[in-house]
Parts: structure tokens; C-alpha cells; sequence
């Protein structure tokens, strides 16, 4: 598995798990959690989290030294295309122009669905501003061929609803995602648990994101590690390639010729 590295903008990465900052109960809490997970990509939102903005308060940085990590700026919490931007624009000043980012703009804050119109129109923005573009979407083949195609470095389809830790909700659609991309794949939002992270693995995603499914948890860096080895495990069993389903088979497992006393 050591050469089979997830590649994102033309940098490659040995952990296909990325994962949030948010939602800890402290920094420490959080540095732990990341160290159990693997994870080499953190996201951060730029509205919730300081890294920078106060001066006179702790700052993620400390924690998480972006010499350690890459760092993926979000724009969680943005619900138009202007305040997207914007909060990338600041991000890239803060983390010294720091190209490679997450965006997402929501629909609204009960279901926090993403609104399409408005993440096309930011994406187009932030591509030509030269922004590395990771961009949360709907599950939805077509939007993200779009995406893909206005120049976007991965295409990220919710599994469910974010934080609502339902899993994979319509894995017919990630798959069409997955055959027509030639950009990485990552499923964002939803998963709940580690079997949902095996699930999209093992679909042919090319990582995933996540960060309540960990720091939701009862014990967050024991979940951390076992998304780890979910998110191994899946990859592992996409690429060996699982038994065709059959409802019966008339070929018993082992042969029944030679047997013992026939």
C-alpha cells in the first residue's frame, strides 16, 4: 500500500483520510485524534477556528504545525459565493498564500445541503484567482463533471447530510462520480461510523473527509484509529477486487471430488 498514494494537485499523500479540526473539546484533544487518524491533510474552517485572526488567543497553528500537515482552508459556515471567496482570500493570506483549499457553500442551516448555483459560481472565481479548488458537492453525476470540468483539483459528494452520520445514502450515484471523474473523488460528509468509511473505500472513492464522525465520538482518538484502518481496509478490498454477488452458487467451495471414503 505504500506506493498506492492519494494524489491531489500534484502533490501525493500516503493517507487517503482527511480529516476536520473542529468540534474538540481542546487543541490537544485535536492533535491527538489527527495523530491516531493518520491523517496528513487537516481541514480547517476559517470562521469557527483561529489560525491567526486573534492574537491574543491559542491558535490551531501551534497545535497542528502546518510544517507537519497540509492544511485545507474551508469556507464551512458560507452560504453565497461572495462569502466564500472572501473567506479564501483571507485564508490565503493567513497561511502565506496557501493555494490548496475546500470550498463549500450551503443551502441552508437546517440541512446544510450544499447550494449548487452558488458553488458553481464561486468555484469559477477561485479557480481563475488561482486557487487549488477540493469543492463539497451534491451527489449529483452531472454538477460534478461540471466542477471537474470549470477546473476544480477533486470533486467531494456527500454520503448524507452533513453531521448527521447516516453513512452512504445512494451509492449508485457515487459510482457514476467515481467512473466519469478523472479527478481524485471524496466522499465528504455523513459517514457515521468506521464501516462507512470501509463502504466508500471499497466503492473506489479516493479518500475521505471527515470530521464529526471522530470528534462526536464517546472517545475520539479511538475512533480516529479505527477510521484509519477502515479507510485502509476498503482501499485494500477495492483494489483487490471483491467475488461477484450471486443469490446461490452451484459450485461448493471446496471441490467434492476425492473426498474420503468415496
Amino acid at each position: 500500500m505504500s506506493t498506492d498514494n492519494l494524489v491531489i494537485a500534484g502533490k501525493s499523500y500516503a493517507s487517503r483520510l482527511l480529516v476536520g479540526t473542529g468540534k474538540y473539546k481542546d487543541f490537544a484533544e485535536t492533535r491527538a485524534a489527527v495523530d491516531a487518524s493518520g491523517a496528513q491533510i487537516v481541514t480547517v474552517a476559517i470562521r469557527r477556528v483561529n489560525i491567526g485572526q486573534d492574537s491574543s488567543q491559542p491558535s490551531l497553528l501551534d497545535a497542528l504545525p502546518p510544517s507537519q500537515y497540509t492544511y485545507l482552508p474551508n469556507t464551512a459556515g458560507c452560504y453565497t459565493a461572495d462569502e466564500a471567496i472572501r473567506t479564501l482570500r483571507l485564508a490565503r493570506e493567513l497561511l502565506d498564500g496557501h493555494s490548496l483549499v475546500k470550498l463549500e457553500v450551503l443551502g441552508d442551516q437546517h440541512t446544510l445541503f450544499p447550494n449548487m448555483p452558488e458553488t458553481l459560481k464561486a468555484a469559477e472565481v477561485l479557480v481563475k484567482d488561482g486557487f487549488q479548488v477540493m469543492v463539497y458537492c451534491a451527489d449529483d453525476p452531472i454538477q460534478a463533471k461540471i466542477l471537474e470540468g470549470i477546473g476544480c483539483v477533486a470533486v467531494m459528494p456527500l454520503a448524507s447530510l452533513i453531521g448527521s452520520g447516516m453513512g452512504i445514502l445512494n451509492p449508485w450515484n457515487l459510482k457514476l462520480i467515481i467512473e466519469a471523474a478523472k479527478v481524485p473523488v471524496l466522499v465528504d460528509a455523513g459517514v457515521g461510523t468506521a464501516s462507512d468509511a470501509a463502504i466508500a473505500m471499497e466503492l473506489g472513492c479516493d479518500g475521505v473527509l471527515m470530521n464529526t464522525a471522530i470528534a462526536g465520538a464517546k472517545n475520539p482518538v479511538l475512533m480516529a484509529s479505527a477510521m484509519k484502518k477502515a479507510v485502509e481496509a476498503g482501499r485494500e478490498a477495492f483494489l483487490a477486487g471483491r467475488m461477484p454477488k450471486k443469490f446461490y452458487t452451484a459450485s461448493p467451495s471446496s471441490p467434492t471430488g476425492g473426498l474420503i471414503g468415496s
